[in-house]
């Protein structure tokens, strides 16, 4: 079909005709009918739907449709100019918080995103500078932007990806001695990508390390990712470079040594100079193996050969020592959200719909001052206490409020 021609078809179709595709791609379970965040998308779109079609906001709005057309608001009546009037009216409702606006604004965001994905928009209206300029600034109590795990989403993912790593493992230590060659290797990549994950996984969730410390970063190539060399398990640390632009030790808790010791003896590095979290795209190997066996003096029939060998390029290189590069932090990002999905975890949140990395370091920045004060966690979080105490405030607060109530019982019991 032409594009011309699905453009402006796409311009006529009703904005209420996207909403429950979109709804059923977010949506957990199945057919994607179920998720606290379907559930909270769902009301502001209605809400957004109504304000266009001119049944909310101030007397003399009528919505985004000319009077005299006669339909429902259509793509083709989406500009940036609409969602700027749609910020103007979210931030205008005297009764909504700031960082209830930028909440409710995000909703509408992510559904423009995926409409300009889906064909239905030609740009992304709803970020652009002048969309998102009537909102309101960042007011310091939690915008909505900043995840945290909590204990339970944490236990609910640890335990999901220790299941899969004890299968897979279990699976592949108790085959048949005259199992295949090319079965026997399959299942030792099953097995290594379910322990790579566990302990990418566990330490996220327990260390605190920044993700950008721990994995490569392609703009920067003093962040190449952590090697086995930087690991010291017996001592329970970890070098890594910090934000600071040094390296610095950080802490490895008894969680994650078992699974880091497991997944390293399945991998088996050839030397302590190869990344703890090598990537496993098969696109990436395949060109790294090629050109390092032809820079040994391969002729392309014997790299061909030798490919054959093994099912998976990763386990060539694995045999024949050829360093791979780490993993990505979009990398790990990717396989969180896969994580996530497969284990059935619901997000109630406007931007992440999958336990992001830096909620990890979040959440274990809660455990450690609830447990151990503002002081300790600064330390383990490498950063300023000011810094921490600012942005865990909240639990200050709550402290605080609790510490109120007793001084209020205690007036009302001597009053009695």
């Amino acid at each position: 079909m032409d594009r011309n021609t699905s453009t402006g078809r796409a311009k006529l179709t009703p904005l209420a005709d996207s909403f429950d595709r979109y709804l059923q791609d977010k949506g957990k379970g199945r057919g994607g009918d179920g998720g606290n965040y379907r559930r909270n998308a769902e009301r502001e779109l209605q809400r957004f739907a109504e304000w266009t079609a001119g049944d909310r906001g101030d007397d003399d709005w009528t919505g985004i449709v000319p009077a005299d057309a006669g339909r429902e608001p259509a793509f083709g009546d989406l500009d940036e100019r609409t969602f700027r009037e749609y910020a103007r009216h979210l931030a205008g409702d005297r009764g909504l918080k700031q960082n209830t606006v930028q909440t409710y604004y995000a909703y509408i965001s992510a559904w423009c995103g995926w409409c300009v994905n889906e064909g239905y928009l030609e740009a992304h209206y709803a970020q652009r500078a002048s969309a998102t300029a009537p909102l309101p600034e960042d007011d310091g109590r939690k915008p909505g932007d900043q995840q945290a795990w909590t204990p339970e989403q944490r236990h609910s993912l640890t335990h999901y990806v220790d299941e899969q790593a004890r299968d897979a493992v279990e699976s592949y230590t108790t085959l048949p001695q005259d199992t295949a060659q090319a079965d026997k290797q399959r299942a030792r990549y099953r097995a290594l990508k379910a322990t790579r994950d566990r302990a990418l996984v566990y330490l996220i969730a327990y260390t605190a390390v920044r993700v950008g410390e721990l994995l490569r970063d392609p703009d920067d190539p003093r962040r190449r990712g952590v090697r086995w060399e930087d690991l010291n398990l017996d001592d329970g640390s970890m070098d890594v470079y910090r934000k600071k632009q040094q390296w610095d030790a950080a802490s490895l808790p008894d969680p994650v040594i078992h699974p880091l010791q497991q997944y390293r003896k399945l991998l088996a590095p050839p030397t302590e100079r190869w990344p703890v979290f090598p990537t496993f795209d098969q696109r990436t190997l395949s060109s790294l193996v090629q050109e390092e066996l032809a820079d040994r003096g391969l002729q392309p029939d014997d790299v061909d050969d030798r490919r054959d060998e093994f099912v998976r390029d990763l386990l060539l290189a694995l045999a024949a020592d050829i360093r791979p590069q780490s993993i990505t932090t979009d990398g790990a990002r990717s396989i969180l959200q896969r994580l996530t999905d497969d284990a059935g975890i619901e997000i109630d949140h406007p931007r992440h719909e999958y336990l992001a990395p830096h909620g990890g370091r979040r959440g274990m920045g809660e455990v450690l001052v609830r447990a151990f004060g503002y002081t300790v966690a600064a330390r383990y979080l490498d950063n300023s206490e000011e810094m921490v105490r600012e942005r865990y405030s909240h639990i200050e607060a709550g402290e605080l409020g609790d510490v109120a109530t007793e001084a209020l019982e205690e007036i009302d019991n001597i009053s009695g």
